[in-house]
């Protein structure tokens, strides 16, 4: 059985989603983020030297990174919500798995860590905004033509974009000026899956 080593508030929600639309057999091991600092605890490193969440042991096969596990997840399940068959699609998938982490998060992260400087990261957000908005202008555009991220069908890119977009919503400005993200968000916090993947994993901000 696949062991989630699901940490509190962050990305590893999105691996419990994807488990639960997949109807893969799993477990939680849950680790709570240090209230002063906000990190994850030691204990992780134990599983990975990073020492980051998530990281899934599937019969003692460890795999670390998001993007890493979703590919990983959608091979073992014989390309369930994996590439669509179009070419098109296809690559419109593989875009948007990597674009989540590698394109749109480090300014939202950026955005996060900048707030809590007294004075001067107030200033330096004024720069970082726009950025985030030339992103959400972007994503408004493309949901703005079609249902999921890859097309007609909910894939593991929507699943990989899920977080990005609530830290958005959460601390990034995406609000009701941008209706098909808002409309996006909703539709996959209405999942079946998605609500059991938020009943199992305990405390998540952004849902």
């Amino acid at each position: 059985m696949i062991i989630v080593h699901h940490l509190e508030n962050s990305r590893s929600q999105r691996i419990l989603w994807m488990l639960e639309e997949l109807g893969v057999p799993y477990a939680i091991k849950r680790y709570e983020r240090n209230k002063a600092t906000m990190l994850a605890p030691p204990e992780l490193k134990q599983v990975h030297p990073l020492g980051k969440s998530p990281v899934i042991d599937d019969d003692g096969l460890v795999v670390a990174e998001t993007g890493a596990i979703v590919e990983y997840l959608v091979d073992k399940a014989d390309g369930k919500l994996g590439a669509p068959a179009k070419r098109s699609d296809a690559l419109r998938y593989r875009f948007w798995l990597h674009y989540a982490e590698g394109s749109m998060m480090p300014p939202l992260l950026l955005k996060l860590v900048l707030a809590r400087i007294p004075i001067m990261g107030k200033v330096a957000i004024k720069r970082i905004q726009p950025m985030i908005d030339v992103h959400l202008d972007y994503v408004e555009s493309e949901l703005s033509q079609r249902p999921w991220f890859a097309g007609d069908q909910m894939t593991a890119a929507d699943i990989m974009m899920s977080f990005p977009l609530e830290a958005a919503r959460s601390r990034g400005g995406l609000n009701g000026s941008r209706p098909a993200t808002i409309a996006w968000l909703a539709k996959i916090h209405a999942r079946p899956a998605y609500q059991a993947g938020l009943k199992k994993g305990g405390p998540y901000a952004y849902a």
